[in-house]
């Protein structure tokens, strides 16, 4: 069978600009899935790529990890940011590979279980209110995002690794430029090497945590990660620092992503607000259905390392894909009605955490998040609308909206 070539809407997935007007991005997928759901992409300045856009050819290439591995190209970046992140070394759990990747996963486990769960959740809970209170003060209007989203999950997070609430306000700057660099409001400087001033700041930040943990331990994340062993063998500078990023940044800016979204989606869906503040039994469906509808990891790569089959489209050893979470989580194949937000869906098969070994280590603590904000939410919310145009981030990796100014009564 000849290799289908697709510019549009393809190329869309390699565009930070598309995931700006969903409108558009949403249309396009339909298509790929309706039309040409393995793709191969060609774009200026990017190695090309197998689109995947359908539900279960994703969870199967997941369920592949022998065969489809995230090294060496675990997201989709430029060209020359391929050669940076192979230069860089950087090796979090989405860099690598069994064994690495189970041994690195099993350091952080336990603090994601759901013993530690229950105990977090009057954490959680405690930081919602007083973002919810900050909202009243800082009232009746406030740029969502910005004011509220971006920070209740850093709070919580940054709680978790035991950083100073002082160092609170570098952390969320730089977490936004790292996943903010094709955004033109987040990104630092016009050049690759201005940018990676950012990824340095933190390699600088956590490197220093890491000396101050091993010389005296406390009862944090930090200190389990400073003080792990893999085989017997502390974990290298590198790998120390790349799990705090991953811990840092991805645990901060899916979760704003997905709180961020949820809400939007209750302003455009007024009846569906409702129907949960009447119902709050719903409330952990409704979260269920805020992490599909916004889907903040859009996609990662995986490159074959055997020659592979999948719909009828040979896959070569040593070609990539990119798994498209975004086109998945609207699949018509596994969802009713995928273009209507739902808070009572149920199944919800939504894939926004990954699916298989690469399944997001995270997740039980984004769930937790996100409704311990909407349950302390809702019940005080009176009256909320737009008061302004909600915008989206520029990018293709994570992300979601950057500004939702709303204006409302709380009680």
């Amino acid at each position: 069978m000849s290799n289908p070539v697709v510019e549009s809407p393809g190329a869309m997935l390699a565009d930070p600009k598309a995931y700006t007007d969903e409108a558009r991005l949403h249309a396009g997928l339909a298509q790929l899935r309706a039309t040409a759901p393995v793709s191969w992409v060609e774009v200026d300045n990017y190695a090309p790529f197998w689109a995947i856009t359908k539900h279960a050819d994703i969870m199967e290439i997941e369920r592949a990890n022998d065969i489809f591995t995230n090294a060496p190209r675990p997201v989709l970046v430029t060209r020359e940011g391929d050669e940076q992140q192979a230069a860089v070394g950087v090796r979090t759990l989405i860099h690598t590979d069994d064994p690495l990747h189970r041994d690195l996963r099993a350091i952080g486990a336990n603090w994601f279980r759901p013993k530690a769960m229950r105990a977090l959740k009057d954490r959680a809970d405690e930081l919602a209110k007083r973002f919810v209170d900050q909202m009243i003060a800082v009232g009746p209007e406030c740029d969502f995002v910005q004011q509220v989203a971006a920070n209740y999950p850093l709070y919580m997070i940054m709680s978790l690794l035991g950083v100073p609430e002082q160092d609170f306000t570098s952390m969320l700057t730089w977490t936004q430029e790292l996943f903010g660099n094709d955004d033109d409001e987040f990104q630092r400087g016009e050049t690759k090497e201005e940018q990676m001033v950012s990824l340095l700041e933190m390699f600088q930040y956590f490197t220093e945590l890491t000396a101050s943990r091993r010389a005296d331990p406390t009862d944090d994340l930090a200190s389990t990660i400073a003080n792990a062993t893999i085989n017997g063998e502390p974990l290298s500078d590198i790998d120390t620092v790349s799990y705090y990023l991953i811990v840092a940044a991805a645990g901060h800016d899916t979760t704003s992503a997905a709180i961020s979204g949820g809400m939007l989606a209750l302003l455009e869906h007024p009846a569906e607000l409702a129907r949960l503040q009447n119902d709050p039994g719903l409330m952990p469906l409704a979260v269920e259905e805020m992490i599909r509808w916004s889907t903040p990891v859009k996609e990662f790569m995986r490159t074959a390392q055997q020659d592979y089959e999948i719909r009828g489209v040979r896959i070569a050893k040593g070609e990539s894909v990119l798994l498209s979470y975004v086109s998945g989580n609207r699949d018509e194949d596994v969802f009713d009605e995928p273009f209507t937000f739902d808070i009572g869906r149920d199944p919800n098969k939504h894939i926004a955490f990954g699916y298989g070994v690469h399944f997001c280590l995270g997740a039980a603590l984004a769930r937790l998040e996100v409704n311990s904000f909407f349950s302390e939410l809702l019940p005080r919310l009176k009256s909320v609308e737009l008061a302004g145009t909600p915008q989206q981030m520029a990018t293709t990796f994570v992300g979601g909206l950057k500004h939702l100014p709303i204006r409302y009564e709380l009680s």
